[in-house]
């Protein structure tokens, strides 16, 4: 009877591995800080491009003046002007061009990148 168990167990896992591909989910790097940084890297580049899919982004905002705002299909999230720390966004990309600011300094604290 353990047996079954453990074989209907490890069919479980499979199934889940399978529904992604059993690859582990990206994860992205977001910072802004003082005096005016702001940035967005995939293992220490910077992101200019990336395929659709799903993405963990690790954001880290240590300025109490600045926040990290992305949007673009499907994707609006922020963190707060005054506020700081370190969040973490589960985010699907889709086709089309994602941009990222600092709100209160948009016009010089800013970049983007397409998804494919």
């Amino acid at each position: 009877m353990k047996r079954l168990g453990m074989l209907a167990a490890a069919a479980a896992v499979a199934a889940i591995a399978a529904g992604n591909g059993g690859a582990a989910i990206p994860k992205l790097q977001a910072m802004v800080s003082d005096p005016v940084n702001i940035s967005l890297t995939f293992g220490g580049k910077k992101v200019t491009s990336l395929k659709a899919g799903k993405y963990t982004i690790v954001v880290r905002d240590t300025a109490g003046d600045h926040d990290f705002h992305l949007s673009g299909p499907g994707v609006n999230r922020s963190t707060t002007v005054g506020g700081t720390g370190t969040s973490k966004w589960n985010v699907t990309l889709r086709k089309g061009t994602y941009k990222y600011v600092c709100d209160p300094h948009a016009s010089f604290m800013k970049g983007s990148f397409k998804v494919t």
